[in-house]
């Protein structure tokens, strides 16, 4: 098991990079074949998903368990508590928010084609799980 941890923590960081690079390759994929202009408020969801992995993987690991000790001396685990709820909020309104594009884009004709509304949620998803892979993997040594 320790092999394997070791491993993971060898090869995340590449896995995760290229998840993230993958997502956002779709949405350029996408905006360079539309048809139309792509409006800046479909740029929105990615932009702010990636945003929300960088905030989640600004806390350290160790900083969640009830073994954290501050330096500052005060109780400062609920700080990075509120700042991960924030991160995940952040993270599950940019999806919605390109699930909600998606659906206006297949319902409408005159905006971009639909292929740009999958696209937005193929990178929502990709940039977030990429946060969520390189959080597990990193260690702070």
């Amino acid at each position: 098991m320790e092999n394997l941890a070791l491993l993971w923590g060898i090869i995340g960081p590449g896995v995760s990079g290229a998840v993230f690079g993958a997502g956002w390759w779709f949405w350029v994929d996408a905006v360079v074949c539309s048809a139309v202009q792509v409006s800046f408020l479909h740029y929105l969801p990615g932009i702010f998903a990636s945003l929300a992995a960088l905030m989640f993987n600004a806390v350290n690991k160790d900083e969640i368990g009830y073994d954290y000790y501050s330096p500052y001396g005060d109780d400062s685990e609920w700080r990075v508590k509120l700042w991960l709820f924030v991160a995940y909020v952040v993270s599950f309104v940019c999806l919605a928010g390109s699930v909600g594009l998606l659906v206006q884009d297949a319902l409408t004709d005159k905006g971009p084609s639909v292929w740009t509304g999958v696209a937005g949620v193929l990178q929502c998803v990709l940039v977030l799980i990429s946060g969520l892979i390189y959080w597990t993997c990193h260690s702070e040594d």
